[in-house]
């Protein structure tokens, strides 16, 4: 019988691709650990992953008192905003390693709330990892900011897995990265043109569970003056977003954000 071949250079150089490709780059940053039993809020940054802006406003709802632990996860790979932002397969593979997560918190904290909060190319991790999670298996809400999926992406799959809907947030003013840059490079989910963070969602789910919430001149006093990252900043996260991990259902009401 023929000895095993010993792993050569080759083999070492193509596993560690595999990993770099589909692991990402695996940081991580939980807050809040201690109140894991009463909750988990899942934040997905954008392409460019864990920075300091989405660190801040992970910090900012600690300060609000969310009854959850707060975990920034970072899905991309480390071969730069481009790559993250076109590798659809890759991307997938990442949304349900998230999905995996939500079903192994929902196994040993059944009594815990799970939300899973998107900004740019994170909102379609959000909902793709809520796609897949298996029948039975709910998140209580899902959040994106600025989406960068197209604005025909059709949200029925992922409204099923999510018992109080979808809110996501958009600006007519964010025209560079989800205007220009998506119809140049292709959205999360590969259509060029203009995103859902610009223009809104306009799938046949719209309207059913799915709640949108255009940018307005209001918003200023929220620190978000309609710019791509105004969704991070600690006033819109204290203001917009904080009220809805503590509302026990979303309506018109918990969007209004104050007058």
């Amino acid at each position: 019988m023929a000895s095993p071949r010993k792993p050569s250079l080759l083999d070492a150089v193509l596993a560690g691709l595999i990993v770099l490709l589909f692991a990402g780059c695996e940081s991580q940053l939980t807050l809040q650990s201690e109140n894991l039993d009463r909750g988990l809020v899942i934040v997905l940054p954008g392409i460019d992953g864990r920075m300091p802006y989405n660190e801040i406003a992970c910090r900012s709802l600690c300060r609000e008192e969310i009854p959850a632990a707060i975990e920034l996860r970072d899905w991309t790979a480390p071969l730069g905003v481009l790559y993250n932002q076109t590798a659809v397969a890759r991307n997938r593979e990442a949304a349900r390693i998230v999905s995996a997560r939500v079903e192994a918190y929902r196994r040993d904290h059944p009594g815990g709330n799970v939300f899973l909060i998107g900004h740019s190319g994170g909102t379609a991790i959000a909902v793709w990892a809520a796609e897949a999670l298996p029948a039975g298996c709910e998140v209580d809400g899902i959040i994106l900011l600025g989406s960068s999926l197209s604005p025909g992406y059709d949200l029925s799959a992922a409204l099923a897995r999510s018992r109080s809907g979808i809110v996501s947030f958009h600006s007519d003013l964010d025209g560079g990265l989800l205007g220009v840059g998506t119809v140049l490079l292709g959205t999360m989910d590969g259509v060029h043109g203009p995103s859902a963070g610009k223009v809104g969602f306009r799938s046949p789910a719209a309207g059913a569970g799915l709640y949108q919430v255009p940018w307005t001149p209001k918003m200023l006093k929220d620190g978000h003056g309609g710019g791509h990252f105004d969704y991070m900043s600690p006033t819109f996260v204290s203001a917009r977003i904080a009220p809805l991990l503590q509302q026990p259902a979303w309506d018109a009401a918990a969007l209004a954000g104050g007058p």
